[in-house]
């Protein structure tokens, strides 16, 4: 979500309606910490937004419980530098490629098992680092 534009944004309202069930999780990006954005999501996504200051905490540093971070931005550089780029324009393009390659549903199933895997992993090392261990 951190990628979204404000226009993409309102886009999403439009094609989900009301996202009373949709939870908002940030990446551990700095400038996403700012002040506007936790009351833009304090706003829209009340109770239902996840970072380290939100409404439901996350542990800074733990990357390896954020899809965001373990497969989303992997993913999309994946697709991105398959091949080298000649100008900005190419790269845009590619970009957007890759977010829709990624976005497209087709990946869903195997994120959700990697995350119950993730947790399961977490809880048996009683919070410590457990990466080494997936």
């Amino acid at each position: 979500m951190s990628v979204c534009t404000t226009q993409e944004y309102a886009n999403m309202h439009l094609i989900y309606g009301e996202c009373r069930d949709m939870w908002f999780q940030q990446d551990d990006c700095s400038s996403h910490y700012a002040r506007s954005v936790r009351k833009y999501l304090n706003e829209e996504y009340p109770n239902r937004w996840i970072e380290r200051s939100g409404t439901i905490s996350w542990p800074a540093r733990s990357s390896n419980l954020n899809p965001l971070d373990f497969f989303y931005w992997g993913a999309v550089k994946e697709k991105v530098y398959l091949k080298s780029m000649k100008n900005v324009a190419e790269l845009r393009q590619r970009l957007t490629e890759a977010a829709e390659f990624v976005n497209n549903g087709r990946f869903t199933r195997l994120i959700t098992r990697s995350i119950l895997r993730r947790c399961r992993t977490c809880i048996a090392s009683e919070r410590r680092q457990f990466e080494h261990l997936l």
